[in-house]
């Protein structure tokens, strides 16, 4: 999953070097935390917020198929 919605991130963002994701393990799934520069924050959440769902929606399907929870952070750096 992580490497999904880091491919996602660096499709979207203007700087995909700084692009960064963090998995951590819990006993309710795996949370996924989402770091990129200050600048592309907006473009990662989008109007309203659309885009962060929809790429919270597509990680979560994807998880979903393998039987997986996953939970997704984003966080600026």
């Amino acid at each position: 999953m992580a490497e999904l919605l880091h491919y996602l991130a660096c499709v979207l963002v203007d700087f995909p070097d700084d692009v960064r994701v963090e998995e951590e393990a819990s006993e309710g799934g795996v949370t996924l935390r989402l770091q990129v520069r200050r600048e592309d924050v907006g473009k990662i959440i989008g109007k309203q917020g659309r885009t962060a769902r929809a790429i919270r929606n597509l990680v979560q399907a994807s998880a979903a198929q393998r039987g997986q929870r996953v939970s997704v952070q984003f966080v600026d750096a």
